[in-house]
């Protein structure tokens, strides 16, 4: 990749809005260039446009009405299409994605079975080879399984010699077969983790069940990593993948699925990847070293540190208010106050922010009410980021509205869209009519964003922007249910918390809005997400991506 474009060749006349009369629609020109005749949604509000713009030196330099474009300038005719700043995922897992490259996929609607994920894992390159290679897989979520959950049992039919763990799709929990709990040195008498537990049957068996990120690490941590070289490898081919969605600017927001997560995507930048990323480094007790003035410059920079307060709804771990359905149950807390405010104070002397973990609404509350009253340290951004947020009360709301300080949410469609039989069993029916509050976040709140957690969702198309955008204005899941319409958006809203709020809550400066100053990335979809039916946004495509006024992805025809 090395950086080049890599549409060079394309024909510049297989764009619907792009024809072969637009000069220069191929490559970044080193001059001036007004783009014009375009639908320009600029994401600085859900209702702004343009319809034309200047790019110079990888920069926007004006905007504005195409009766007002300075004169003298060479012009790119849109024809018409519409235009988006290039898109935001403040909350995704490249790193993950990389290690998980070869685990064998098992997402929804490819595998919805248990019968289904044994089929896919013997696919595995790994299977009847070596007796010491692992055979992985991730991404199941079994809920509406009409042979029930995998166990162990079900895994030693992959394999009985050979380690099997596969991970579920919230990436939460996981199951192993019997030869890998064996290496792990699990037993009926082995103690639950901390922060976790081991799956029991009703003799006190393990059924090879991992629930929560400690239990799922003490099996996960046995399987070989892939080498450095191999890691930079699997993330530089990646960049096709976030561009080809006209993403340009993320979010690692758990950079420790791998060893030195800053330093690998330093290497892979020198390679190819261009998307700009902060990295979050998880927390760990005894805290993280100081960092230096480097680890915050640059395109990829450490954007601060993050904890998980508690788990998911979809295995009843989030940390909630009222028991759950049918249980006496309020899921689990997984991190101590005194590890809060230690975060706190780490972020604050290294100025950088904090990201809470927290679904439910125990802990979405309990956070700003810890944190509420302290000084803020991030100036226009967020200081502290609260992730997923399922359950916010209006009194949490306001509260966080109102506080000192400066709380910023990073929420979801695409959960509810992917896994809405969970959360119909894991809520209340009022609750279901609240959760993931979308519209009161986008009203009430300065700071929200909206993001794919990708690839840690129970879906494959997890990033897939438009997907989620669709979800947000529709609130239907996959198979059609209705999951609160009081909490919809309008596509222009959705569409803002993928860009200008977007960057704004991650702190990308420079990023996510068409306007002066700022940097020249922006795509153009396949249809106008502002016009066609609702039920045709999920199908809305990227077909061109520029990067720093540079056309970098470009799929041909619709």
């Amino acid at each position: 990749m090395n950086g080049t474009d890599s549409t060079a060749g394309t024909p510049r006349g297989e764009h619907p809005g792009l024809p072969d009369s637009a000069p220069g629609a191929a490559a970044g020109p080193p001059g001036a260039r007004a783009f014009v005749n375009g639908k320009v949604f600029t994401g600085t509000g859900p209702e702004d446009f343009v319809s034309a713009f200047v790019v110079e030196d990888g920069h926007f330099t004006w905007t504005g009405p195409d009766e007002e474009v300075p004169a003298g300038l060479p012009r790119t005719d849109l024809g018409g299409a519409t235009v988006l700043p290039g898109l935001l995922d403040v909350h995704t897992h490249p790193m993950f994605m990389a290690v998980l490259a070869d685990s064998v996929p098992l997402l929804p609607p490819a595998v919805g079975s248990c019968a289904d994920l044994v089929a896919a894992l013997r696919a595995h390159p790994a299977a009847g080879a070596d007796p010491e290679a692992w055979i992985t897989g991730f991404g199941y979520a079994e809920t509406r399984w009409p042979d029930g959950p995998p166990t162990r049992r079900a895994l030693d039919a992959v394999s009985a010699g050979q380690p099997v763990l596969v991970r579920r799709a919230d990436g939460h929990s996981g199951v192993c077969n019997s030869a890998a709990l064996r290496l792990a040195g699990l037993d009926r008498n082995s103690p639950d983790p901390e922060h976790g537990h081991y799956g029991r049957d009703a003799d006190g068996e393990l059924t090879g069940e991992l629930v929560e990120l400690a239990a799922v690490e003490s099996v996960a941590r046995l399987v070989p990593e892939p080498d450095r070289a191999e890691m930079v490898r699997r993330l530089v081919a990646l960049d096709r993948h976030f561009l080809a969605q006209g993403i340009v600017g993320l979010v690692e927001c758990f950079g420790d699925f791998a060893d030195d997560a800053l330093g690998l995507l330093r290497e892979a930048r020198q390679q190819g990847w261009r998307p700009r990323t902060g990295v979050f480094l998880g927390w760990r007790p005894g805290g993280l070293p100081e960092l230096t003035a480097q680890d915050r410059r640059g395109e990829i920079t450490v954007a601060g540190t993050k904890l998980f307060l508690d788990g998911a709804f979809s295995n009843r771990t989030a940390w909630t208010d009222r028991p759950y359905p049918d249980s006496c149950s309020h899921g689990m807390r997984t991190c101590t106050d005194e590890d809060l405010l230690a975060a706190v104070a780490w972020a604050r002397r290294n100025g950088v922010q904090v990201a809470v973990h927290a679904m439910g609404d125990r802990a979405v509350g309990h956070v700003v009410e810890l944190l509420g009253d302290l000084e803020p340290w991030m100036g226009e951004h967020p200081s502290v980021r609260i992730e997923h947020a399922t359950l916010v009360p209006a009194p949490v709301l306001q509260r966080m509205a109102t506080a000192r300080m400066v709380f910023g949410v990073v929420s979801h469609s695409i959960f509810f869209y992917a896994e809405h039989d969970a959360y119909d069993a894991a809520l209340a029916p009022d609750q279901r009519e609240h959760a993931y509050p979308l519209r009161s976040l986008h009203e009430r709140l300065r700071h929200a964003a909206l993001a794919s957690d990708a690839p840690t969702t129970a879906w494959a198309r997890a990033d897939d922007v438009f997907l989620s955008v669709a979800a947000a204005v529709r609130r239907r899941d996959h198979g059609g249910g209705d999951f609160g319409r009081r909490e919809c958006l309008s596509v222009g809203q959705a569409l803002e918390l993928y860009t200008g709020r977007a960057a704004a809550v991650a702190a990308l400066p420079g990023l996510g809005s068409i306007r002066p100053g700022h940097e020249a990335s922006f795509v153009v979809p396949d249809r106008d997400p502002f016009t066609v039916a609702e039920e045709e946004l999920a199908g809305i495509g990227i077909s061109r991506t520029w990067w720093r006024g540079r056309l970098v992805h470009d799929r041909g025809p619709a």
